[in-house]
């Protein structure tokens, strides 16, 4: 293993690629452990959840080396890994899960109850998640390694569709699952509120599942039209405030079977200032009696640069009551990744999902992580994928 670097949160604003320490089979606490692996980090991608670290929206502290989208080779392995071989190419779910817990074996791997102390749930390099090491990194230590790792079962194939492959380990399975949960179907009429990777990830995944409409609303006009051009209804949300009649003038109604929150917290409103509960309040608005909506967008229990101060301690301004009104259903949490990333591996290896066209998949090497960090957080639209060891075709 030559030396490591990563991208490490400076403070708000501010990442910095650095020299860290190289992995080690040990948990955050200190504890020596057999069942992990260490990867040769071969694709790791920059969320719009870190993203919210770095801008200083969550209470994150310098240090914390960032990045929980991995795929990557196994080098090392423990003694009690059985299921894995030095030279596996593997998808990392973001989410760190022991297997043994209740939640864990229940399939709710999100909020597996036994790897981070303060509350459930863990995922590398993210803030109050465990303390599990972030591998936008050369190298990085997974836990639990048969449990988590998903192999890709073909060397030559998985480097061939790596751009692809590489979305696997969140954005993919994220946005399907807040499709899923929306209760998309074959003909369903879908909005997706966000046109960034993960609201592309759940337009593709709402189309692969059938629906027969499928909008995505934004104000970033870059962004909406590359969701035009691969083929979904963009919703200019800069020309007017009333939703409803933007979707009545592509459906003929002002509703939808099916709504999906890809915004999160951070939201923003016609006027320009931020309302983090608009986009939830919206759903309520356009979905029909009855329908559904999943919330695969991130709300936080902290957020120190809310601006009220409610919604510093997560406290939204819900109209709850139109949507206990409608009956309607609502989703949220992390993604349990492994419930559904070896069915959506299959459809990419298939051809049937071209996720990485989809959401505009742009490689840049580690080293120029900070510019992809600017560019992202500008709204570009594409989703960086760093390549920490000049592994990846341009």
């Amino acid at each position: 293993m030559s030396s490591n670097k990563g991208v490490v949160y400076i403070g708000p604003g501010k990442v910095e690629v650095q020299a860290i320490a190289d992995p080690k089979f040990q948990s955050p606490d200190g504890r020596k452990i057999e069942h992990g692996v260490i990867l040769k980090v071969i694709s790791t991608n920059i969320c719009g959840s870190d993203q919210h670290m770095v801008r200083g929206r969550t209470t994150a502290e310098a240090g914390l080396v960032l990045g929980h989208e991995i795929t990557g080779e196994v080098i090392e392995k423990g003694a009690d890994v059985e299921m894995l071989e030095v030279g596996d190419i593997v998808s990392v779910p973001f989410n760190v899960a022991c297997g043994r817990c209740r939640c864990c074996r229940e399939g709710d791997t999100g909020v597996c109850l036994s790897v981070n102390p303060s509350r459930a749930g863990g995922a590398y390099g993210y803030v109050d998640m465990g303390g599990w090491i972030g591998g936008q990194a050369r190298y990085v230590m997974v836990p639990y390694a048969d449990f988590n790792l998903l192999k890709i079962p073909d060397r030559d194939r998985a480097l061939e569709k790596i751009r692809d492959l590489t979305m696997l380990s969140d954005i993919l399975p994220t946005g399907f699952h807040g499709a899923v949960k929306a209760g998309v179907g074959v003909g369903s009429i879908v909005y997706v509120a966000g046109a960034g990777p993960v609201g592309l990830a759940a337009a593709a995944s709402a189309r692969i599942l059938g629906a027969a409409v499928v909008m995505i609303g934004d104000f970033n006009k870059e962004r909406l039209e590359h969701a035009r051009k691969v083929g979904f209804e963009p919703v200019d949300l800069s020309k007017g405030d009333n939703l409803p009649e933007m979707i009545a003038e592509i459906t003929g109604s002002p509703e939808v079977d099916a709504a999906i929150d890809a915004v999160g917290f951070e939201a923003r409103g016609h006027s320009g200032g931020e309302q983090p509960a608009i986009v939830l309040n919206q759903m309520m608005e356009i979905t029909r009696a009855a329908g559904q909506i999943g919330i695969p967008g991130l709300y936080v229990t902290e957020d120190p640069g809310a601006a009220d101060e409610a919604a510093k301690f997560g406290s939204l301004s819900l109209r709850f009551g139109l949507g206990w009104a409608k009956a309607q259903s609502f989703h949220t949490g992390q993604t349990p990744v492994l419930k559904y990333n070896r069915q959506l591996m299959q459809a990419i290896l298939h051809d049937r999902l071209p996720i990485a066209d989809i959401v505009n998949a742009t490689i840049i090497p580690l080293d120029q992580a900070v510019q992809g960090y600017e560019s992202f957080d500008q709204g570009v639209a594409k989703k960086f994928v760093l390549d920490p060891h000049g592994m990846l075709a341009a």
